[in-house]
């Protein structure tokens, strides 16, 4: 069995998605929010389907959306039992550093929220890096750092916290070196993901992403790391079950 610690599931396929994953053997699946109505709608999908669970949260992208006296409809929405995670949330300063302070201001809410309720946290940190790390210092949380590609020794701050990188389908293109990171790093600490609909790992690049593509990343991580796939399989299972009290 495998897990998908995050993807991004539409009302329009769920059916047909749940299935191609579960027919890949891929049979828990984190359904990740951009923010309150993607929140909303992922806990009322996760409802009729015992295998989908539910991070909420708003996205760094989505903060300019973000009324703050709406984090009494988040603290509702925790209460359900499908919501194992506060997510995505985090720094994003690619396209742009000019909401900075708001960014950091909504990361902070969230993280407060996570910490309060005792539930992990899905980090989004692009070209923030330090921002992220001397943020996280100051909560007592724990989680994923989504879609991991930083260096060696920010995986190695990032660990030392108590979080563990989320690896996805950017280990499989030719052009990535992150396997050179992620050899380094125990497989204690690693957790499998997709960001479906985005980031196809190869050689399925011109399709859109689903979960059932776990097992083609799991396949890959297991060749850098030179052990057999089904320990990768087990232990990163083992690994997101344990963060989401799965």
């Amino acid at each position: 069995m495998y897990v998908d610690t995050h993807c991004h599931i539409k009302s329009d396929n769920i059916s047909e998605y749940v299935k191609n994953a579960s027919d890949a053997c891929v049979q828990i699946l984190i359904n990740a929010s951009e923010d309150l109505n993607t929140s909303i709608d992922n806990v009322n999908l996760s409802k009729n389907y015992s295998n989908v669970y539910v991070a909420v949260g708003v996205h760094p992208l989505n903060v300019e959306y973000f009324d703050f006296e709406s984090i009494d409809k988040f603290k509702e929405l925790i209460k359900n039992s499908k919501v194992k995670a506060i997510g995505e949330i985090g720094l994003d300063y690619y396209y742009s550093k000019d909401n900075k302070e708001l960014q950091i201001k909504v990361f902070r809410e969230f993280l407060s929220l996570a910490q309060d309720n005792n539930l992990p946290v899905v980090i989004h940190s692009r070209e923030a890096t330090q921002d992220t790390l001397n943020i996280l210092k100051e909560y007592k949380v724990c989680g994923v750092i989504h879609c991991f590609s930083g260096s060696l020794e920010t995986a190695k701050e990032y660990i030392n916290m108590g979080f563990s990188l989320g690896v996805g389908g950017v280990l499989t293109f030719k052009n990535s070196r992150l396997y050179e990171v992620i050899r380094e790093v125990p497989l204690s600490y690693i957790v499998l993901e997709t960001d479906a609909p985005f980031l196809t790992p190869e050689p399925y690049r011109k399709y859109k992403n689903e979960s059932k593509y776990i097992p083609v990343i799991s396949e890959s991580l297991a060749k850098y790391i030179g052990i057999d796939e089904s320990l990768v399989r087990d232990k990163t299972t083992e690994n997101a079950k344990r963060i989401f009290d799965i």
